[in-house]
């Protein structure tokens, strides 16, 4: 036996990135537009126009919202990770994942080979949808502002 290490298909890997793209964007778009319905953001009465206790809470509860949000994206990249092996329980997947998605970059010593492009590219993955977190919130702290 050899000490090479087997990779997936490059083609099989692109294609599982390529999913998981559409898929995040699905669900990164239906949680913002959830969020925004469960908050009111759509009505512009119901933000509040200058900052006090009423922006406080919408804005807090909003971080929780995003919170739960990127938690629920990280969660499905981890349950792929335990799904195909590459990790060996789901506490090392959830944080393998979470230091992707985070931009962190630091790979478990045990990490499955075969599947690191994927682990690279949910960096790239979950840079774009906390930029685009970023800028929904900073939307609606306009319209408090204004």
């Amino acid at each position: 036996m050899s000490d090479e290490v087997i990779v997936v298909d490059l083609g099989l890997q692109l294609a599982v990135v390529t999913a998981f793209i559409v898929l995040m964007v699905v669900v990164h778009s239906a949680g913002l537009v959830g969020i925004s319905k469960v908050l009111h953001l759509h009505d512009d009465r119901a933000i509040p126009n200058e900052f006090g206790l009423r922006a406080s809470f919408l804005m807090g509860t909003y971080g929780l919202l995003l919170f739960t949000l990127h938690f629920f994206e990280i969660y499905l990249f981890a349950l792929f990770y335990r799904h195909v092996g590459a990790l060996r329980s789901m506490e090392a997947a959830l944080y393998y994942s979470a230091s992707c998605y985070a931009t962190l970059g630091s790979a478990p010593a045990h990490f499955d080979e075969e599947w690191r492009l994927l682990g690279s590219l949910e960096a790239l993955i979950g840079f774009v949808l906390i930029g685009w977190s970023t800028a929904f919130m900073v939307g609606t702290l306009r319209k408090i502002i204004n």
